[in-house]
């Protein structure tokens, strides 16, 4: 590791320590020769799977198409920002567990919805709409009638579920 103040090679660690989500290792390092000290964090670099989009194109995963993408169907929405990097971090978590080189961009398109269905209704219907290309009002009615007749997200909160909300809990 480089000393950021005088650029030497050698740094030595003083004192390495997990940070609060347990994602990274956070070390206090100083440098043997200006004796400055500072501090540098270590995450796993994992490899994201290529996303196969409808066309066949393979594009590299970007999170930040998916935050746009989500950001934008919550859009004016009174959702908060801690719960949206939950969802995200959950999206991610599922794509990096399911061990595939290529996942198909319809999959993770619906795994987006999923999350979109319990964090707001109205981001669900908005994300739905562009995802599945609604063509007219008779697809939004179905959508919306669907969310109708499911209970609302205070009631599922409170009923415990018996059966796991996807194969993966199987």
């Amino acid at each position: 590791m480089f000393c950021p103040f005088c650029g030497a090679e050698d740094t030595k660690v003083i004192d390495s320590r997990l940070t609060s989500d347990g994602a990274s290792v956070r070390r206090r390092r100083e440098c043997s020769g200006c004796s400055e000290r500072f501090t540098t964090f270590e995450t796993a670099e994992l490899v994201m799977p290529r996303i196969i989009k409808s066309d066949g194109r393979r594009e590299p995963f970007n999170e930040e198409k998916l935050r746009a993408g989500i950001l934008r169907a919550l859009e004016k929405r009174p959702v908060a920002s801690d719960d949206i990097d939950a969802a995200i971090n959950r999206i991610m978590k599922r794509i990096r567990t399911k061990g595939e080189r290529d996942i198909a961009s319809t999959e993770v398109g619906a795994w987006v919805m999923g999350e979109l269905r319990h964090l707001d209704q109205v981001a669900y219907v908005r994300f739905a709409s562009v995802y599945r290309s609604f063509q007219d009002v008779n697809a939004f009615e179905e959508v919306i009638e669907r969310l109708k007749n499911e209970p609302s997200p205070e009631v599922k909160q409170r009923q415990q579920s018996l059966l796991p909300d996807d194969e993966s809990d199987l």
